[in-house]
């Protein structure tokens, strides 16, 4: 590992929220942009994280929710980056929601947002390599390059 390039492992962020009334729709399940939110916010710092730099987010490749979360639950919400090009990483966030009577946790949500690094006058800037070092990182690296990948041909063709 060189001085520019890191492991996933500095990264990892896991952030806590509990989901209050003014979070919910009627129904009492969070509103799916107050988790947009609180994804982008812990992306961004997953990939501050790596770059040590300022970010700003290029996209939401996808956002998948799973299951709702409720009034009263505990999200938990975990990043790190997956992949890393010249200037921009992809950050997996996984979020979770815990009934913090019985403990009982379930999948309620995925998605992978692009951010930028740049410089203090907004340029996007190169960011250090990534190094995948586990099995589960290894097949992250490699769906998100190919996710990557796939983006660029959509964008060639607009």
């Amino acid at each position: 590992m060189t001085e520019t390039t890191k492991p996933v492992a500095n990264s990892q962020v896991e952030m806590i929220e509990i989901v209050f009334p003014n979070d919910a729709n009627p129904l009492g399940n969070i509103f799916g942009g107050r988790v947009m939110q609180l994804i982008d916010i812990v992306g961004s710092i997953s990939a501050m994280r790596h770059c040590r730099n300022a970010v700003v987010t290029a996209s939401m490749d996808r956002l998948d929710f799973v299951s709702p979360a409720y009034v009263g639950e505990i999200l938990i919400l975990q990043a790190s980056v997956n992949f890393v090009a010249r200037t921009s990483m992809e950050v997996g966030v996984k979020v979770t929601a815990e009934n913090p009577l019985t403990g009982e946790r379930r999948h309620t949500g995925s998605a992978y947002v692009t951010y930028v690094s740049i410089d203090k006058s907004g340029h996007p800037v190169p960011v250090p390599a990534i190094l995948p070092e586990s099995e589960d990182e290894k097949r992250r690296y490699g769906e998100a390059e190919r996710r990557r990948n796939h983006r660029l041909k959509e964008r060639a063709l607009k």
